[in-house]
């Protein structure tokens, strides 16, 4: 499948496939960003994609960010008409956002750099360059929806959360 892309900034970067068996191609950095606990924040890609109709670009976490900071890439969906920059949307779920000290910045990769200036514990810097998230080209299927006044039974019916129990051997009672 081609899909065409459009540099929006001269710091964007062609996304690649790390591994020829990876299902999701790496999205980086355009330009630096900070993110402070408790913050959200965009981070441009400085790419436009043209996705091909029938299909969407899913944005989903790196697993060694996840795993190793408190930045959680928020799951993201690029449908085929959107032609805008692509943003990586990133909270930073650090607990203490309000204990100012003079700390240390500190990096996806590990790294970290003293600061002079106030600024809070956990504050991430995200630098341009960095792969702050990987994306999926997947088919997409549209529903037709038809209203009525009743649904079909079903064996779970209208048990929802934690209904399943959290067990292997079901000892947990199911939630009405």
């Amino acid at each position: 499948m081609n899909v065409n892309i459009k540099r929006l900034s001269p710091d964007a970067q062609v996304p690649a496939y790390a591994h020829a068996t990876d299902a999701g191609f790496d999205l980086v950095a355009a330009e630096d960003v900070i993110i402070e606990p408790g913050e959200t924040a965009c981070v441009p890609t400085g790419l436009a994609f043209e996705i091909p109709e029938g299909f969407e670009m899913q944005i989903r976490p790196r697993s060694g960010i996840t795993l190793k900071t408190p930045l959680r890439v928020q799951l993201g969906t690029v449908d085929a008409g959107y032609r805008g920059e692509v943003g990586v949307i990133v909270d930073n779920i650090a607990c203490d956002p309000f204990c100012p000290s003079t700390r240390y910045l500190l990096f996806i990769d590990g790294s970290q750099k003293r600061k002079d200036y106030e600024m809070h514990d956990d504050t991430y810097a995200i630098r341009k360059g960095d792969r702050i998230a990987q994306a999926l080209i997947k088919p997409v299927e549209q529903a037709l929806f038809t209203e009525v006044d009743a649904l079909d039974d079903s064996d779970r019916g209208a048990c929802g959360f934690g209904s399943s129990g959290v067990s292997r051997d079901g000892a947990t009672s199911p939630q009405k």
